[in-house]
């Protein structure tokens, strides 16, 4: 550290116990490493995790899978720096933050954003005159004593067992022009269906109502990976458009056939089919009796690299014959 509260270097340890037995503890000291910066770059850093087995029972995860753990490591030292050179700590955390640089495990981070993130809510929360207050308050204050911070945080998303960063999602468009999706993520209130559906009908140019999300069932799609690490509409939602995605160039395909129209100017919204000699409503559209019923496999994998931010999609398809509905993607 210099004088300012310019962050230099630091050498951080990260003991995790696990009880009697490792359980999960494993994944989540490295959560706990990776967040150890949280949202600062230093220069020169070390990290080394501990897993310790001890006489307890054992410990397993719950929210936030050690990232909080971590956070807090670097908010604590970054309050000390600041309490060490007299300054706010929001103006260290300031002169810290990530601005294209990459953290100690390689990942680039570009940082803008975040910097114009924390000065405006600086001013729209009006932190300085506040913390004014509260520093007159706590010093005639006999007994309790008031706090204002105001912290960023870098948290990553997915899993740190990359097998687990995938999804599936299984696609019916019917002949009414309904369509019905089932996907591998847990509603909780956290709104995943409403997410999943609204891509859907944006993929497809339908209003949300058309959309219905079924109840999630591993009859329907199986092997599911949990409703966790801040990704369940990433994935989902990813495979949701995908399938979509592809149902609806199947449409095009059709109608570049059947009506000797030019694919690019086919347009989907508004619950209708157009293009520059017909505007066609979908459930008609999809009544044509020269429809084929078929189906498809679509596996969407998304795997994040331990380095960072490079995100990989696969796919493999299998074809097979549906006779419930009239398109159907999986």
């Amino acid at each position: 550290m210099i004088t300012k509260g310019k962050l230099l270097a630091a050498d951080i340890e990260v003991h995790g116990d696990c009880g009697c037995s490792p359980d999960l503890s494993d994944a989540i000291v490295d959560r706990a490493m990776f967040h150890a910066d949280n949202a600062y770059h230093f220069p020169a850093m070390t990290i080394l995790g501990e897993r310790w087995k001890t006489h307890k029972v054992s410990n397993t995860a719950f929210r936030g899978f050690g990232g909080p753990q971590g956070v807090i490591t670097a908010e604590a030292l970054i309050d000390d720096v600041a309490r060490a050179v007299n300054r706010d700590p929001l103006d260290v955390r300031m002169d810290n933050l990530y601005l294209d640089e990459k953290t100690v495990y390689g990942q680039p981070v570009k940082g803008e954003l975040l910097r114009r993130l924390v000065a405006k809510l600086r001013i729209s929360s009006d932190y300085d005159n506040r913390r004014k207050a509260i520093a007159e308050y706590n010093s005639k204050a006999p007994r309790f004593l008031k706090g204002l911070a105001l912290t960023p945080v870098k948290f990553g998303i997915s899993f740190t067992a990359t097998h687990l960063n995938q999804a599936g999602v299984l696609v019916h468009i019917y002949t009414d022009g309904s369509i019905l999706v089932s996907q591998a993520g847990t509603e909780m209130g956290q709104g995943l269906y409403t997410k999943v559906a609204q891509i859907v009908a944006a993929v497809l140019g339908v209003s949300l109502e058309r959309v219905k999300m079924s109840s999630t069932r591993t009859d329907k799609v199986p092997n599911t990976s949990p409703t966790a690490a801040s990704s369940g509409t990433d994935l989902n939602g990813m495979a949701a458009k995908n399938a979509a995605i592809e149902l609806r160039q199947r449409l095009i395909d059709h109608l570049v056939v059947k009506e000797g129209v030019e694919a690019e100017s086919l347009v989907f919204a508004e619950d209708k089919v157009s293009w520059p000699e017909e505007r066609s409503h979908l459930p008609r559209l999809l009544r044509q009796p020269t429809w084929s019923v078929f189906s498809s496999r679509l596996l969407v994998s998304i795997k994040r690299q331990r380095s960072g931010t490079t995100i990989k999609q696969h796919q493999a398809i299998h074809f097979s014959i549906s006779p419930m509905a009239l398109l159907v993607l999986r």
